[in-house]
């Protein structure tokens, strides 16, 4: 019974705690204990706003108590400090019409949870819950126990601070299934063959390159080619196509010993077809994503 009434919830509850977070673990461990809080006050359980609206305020208090205790996770322009998402994570916006999938998959993009990482955490809460999952502010007044003004200030205060441009749904949208596979063949393509010039002519001009955890990050095609140069591409590199955050991705695996071990997963964001940012994240979970712990040559 409890199963069937919170079940199918489990993957929106963890995409908006992912969203809260910016930590695929760390939701992953707050729905966790949003739902043994909840099967242990079910008795409790008063059936007036349905189950889904309860769910929410224990989960969203849990991550609130979370980011409290951990303090305030900043991410300066340029500088991701996310985990991605892998794609399994978004097998519940499957069973979405197609509109309300798209919104689904906007929300998880790279650059819309990093600009929520710098709202102040009611901030955070307050437009997830307003604008990503459409509850009404007398609903979020509620959940956060908070008045409907204090609602209404903290989401005016929020929207000023994160970003309306293009979302990576409309580029893919408008490049289209051959689009798309040129853009990753091509990509793979130049790497394998540590052509630093095909490379860089893939990048937009103001195109930025990180490797979270480490601090270090590189901005436009001079920074970058640099980079390349005088580090990764003095090895030799397999690339195989991924998704992460419901954008496009690589996971990147270099030759080490004679096999292709793996080396950090790339998320890329495009601008048209020309790729804008590339976070390589160096501690990615390959089996997580389906893909294999080693390749080789």
């Amino acid at each position: 019974m409890f199963g069937q009434l919170v079940g199918p919830l489990r993957g929106e509850l963890h995409a908006h705690c992912y969203r809260m977070l910016g930590s695929d673990h760390d939701a992953e461990d707050v729905v966790q204990e949003t739902l043994l809080r909840a099967w242990n006050a079910i008795d409790r359980f008063e059936d007036r706003g349905g189950v889904r609206p309860w769910l929410y305020t224990i989960a969203t208090n849990r991550c609130l108590t979370l980011i409290e205790r951990r303090g305030r996770r900043d991410v300066p322009a340029g500088d991701a400090v996310l985990e991605a998402l892998p794609e399994h994570r978004l097998a519940w916006t499957a069973s979405l019409d197609p509109s309300e999938r798209v919104v689904a998959l906007e929300s998880v993009e790279l650059a819309f949870v990093a600009s929520l990482q710098r709202l102040s955490p009611l901030q955070r809460a307050v437009l997830l819950l307003r604008d990503v999952l459409a509850f009404a502010a007398r609903e979020v007044a509620q959940l956060l126990d908070t008045t409907v003004a204090s609602v209404n200030s903290a989401l005016q205060r929020a929207r000023q601070v994160v970003g309306h441009g293009p979302t990576q749904q409309e580029v893919l949208a408008a490049l289209g299934e051959d689009g798309q596979r040129e853009v990753i063949q091509r990509y793979m393509a130049a790497w394998e063959a540590r052509d630093v010039d095909a490379i860089v002519a893939m990048l937009t001009e103001d195109a930025k390159y990180s490797m979270p955890p480490l601090p270090e990050f590189f901005v436009g095609r001079d920074g970058i080619r640099g980079f390349l140069v005088d580090g990764p591409l003095s090895e030799e590199w397999r690339f195989l196509p991924a998704r992460a955050n419901g954008q496009l991705a690589f996971a990147t695996y270099r030759l080490v010993g004679g096999r292709f071990v793996p080396s950090g997963l790339d998320v890329v964001t495009l601008r048209g077809s020309a790729i804008a940012e590339v976070v390589s994240f160096l501690e990615a979970d390959f089996p997580e994503y389906g893909l294999p712990v080693e390749l080789e040559r």
